[in-house]
């Protein structure tokens, strides 16, 4: 039997949710205006849309960043007492909102509770002189939200509430261009309820597994399914524990996280020589690189590829390919103290697969921090 593409994968997916892509990733956190400096000065992020006390909103704080495609909330309580303070508190910063671009967002929130999504906002139209965005929300894992965003009769430069945000400070950008995926971690015996849900609830379909075997160490192991909706431009691989001889870096999160949550955000670049560059000069930290072995059998494992190997192997960049193509990838340490938040430079050339043979190299870089953590 022929092994189908991911375009025949996913084109087994419902269409009763259309999804047009990433709207946005909200984080709550415990300093909105420095970690927007943050991630301007270490990401190149620049100043969009802001929302607060000025503009209104008298319980929190909200500063709205871009690069390409990409655009970050980082919102922060004005008062201890208040449920984003409490998020904060038990979770430390991470991602509360996957935003996702939908055609219609009354009939998206319809369509989901009606296959049992659990209801975090309904239906609501926000207005100003630029025109409207319609919204509503679910629960997905843990206490992280799909947002369903329509915005096709608003002009503005955000949603209703925000006004412009300039500043004087504005480093440049490092080629960052949209979301290629989001990467969620659950507890144990969790990932099949959770693939589920996203086939009953969102109309996704798996398009990848990983079992214990393929992503093993000598330590640890985990399982991962990816789901994808309909034309590929909201993926979300789900990963839980597995059993092994020490804690995995699935178990790590869950426990410093306190609960299910977002693991890693992976984000496209059409030059990712020049993205990690830009971002290593910047102060971002990456995991460290694998052997020369690993870069010496490149030629035999992944064949001819554009990029300069030696370069790539400098940056600590990894290659791999699927029936399709192959793609560039590398991994930053958590960019909280907290070992829970990573990010995912992914630059592909045809490749549509998640860097399966990187797996080993990848988790015993994980596993040499871990253990400096003390938590291996």
């Amino acid at each position: 039997m022929a092994t189908l593409t991911f375009a025949e994968k996913i084109s087994q997916a419902e269409n009763f949710l259309p999804i047009h892509g990433t709207d946005y990733i909200e984080f709550y956190v415990g300093n909105a205006k420095q970690s927007a400096h943050y991630y301007k000065t270490a990401f190149g992020f620049q100043s969009l849309a802001y929302a607060g006390p000025e503009t209104g909103v008298k319980d929190r704080v909200s500063y709205v960043l871009q690069q390409g495609k990409i655009r970050l909330i980082l919102t922060t309580a004005l008062k201890s007492d208040h449920p984003i303070s409490e998020h904060v508190k038990k979770h430390g910063d991470g991602v509360k909102v996957l935003a996702l671009w939908v055609e219609d967002a009354y009939k998206a929130f319809e369509e989901t509770t009606k296959r049992g999504g659990k209801p975090y906002q309904e239906p609501i139209t926000l207005k100003d002189e630029n025109g409207e965005v319609r919204m509503s929300g679910i629960y997905t894992y843990g206490e992280t939200v799909h947002m369903f965003i329509e915005r096709k009769n608003y002009n503005g430069i955000f949603m209703p509430g925000f006004e412009k945000w300039e500043t004087d400070y504005q480093p440049s950008e490092v080629g960052l261009l949209y979301v290629d995926h989001c990467v969620g971690n659950v507890g144990w015996d969790r990932m099949i309820p959770v693939v589920k849900w996203y086939e009953e609830v969102m109309g996704f379909v798996n398009i990848l597994s990983f079992d214990d075997k393929q992503i093993s160490t000598e330590y640890s192991a985990l399982m991962s399914k990816v789901m994808s909706n309909g034309n590929g431009y909201a993926k979300f691989p789900i990963n839980e524990p597995a059993e092994g001889k020490k804690k995995s870096q699935i178990e790590e999160y869950l426990d410093f996280y306190e609960g299910e949550g977002v693991q890693h955000i992976a984000v496209a670049t059409k030059d990712i020589i020049h993205t990690v560059t830009e971002l290593k000069k910047r102060g971002v930290e990456f995991l460290s690189a694998p052997p020369n072995a690993y870069y010496e059998m490149i030629p035999e494992r992944v064949g001819t590829i554009n990029e300069d190997l030696k370069k790539l192997q400098e940056l600590g960049i990894l290659i791999d390919r699927d029936e399709e193509g192959y793609l560039l990838q590398i991994f930053t340490k958590p960019v909280e103290d907290r070992p829970t938040l990573f990010y995912e430079i992914i630059e592909r050339h045809g490749a549509q697969s998640f860097g399966a043979g990187n797996f080993k190299a990848l988790f015993e870089a994980l596993e040499r921090e871990q253990a400096r953590r003390g938590n291996l």
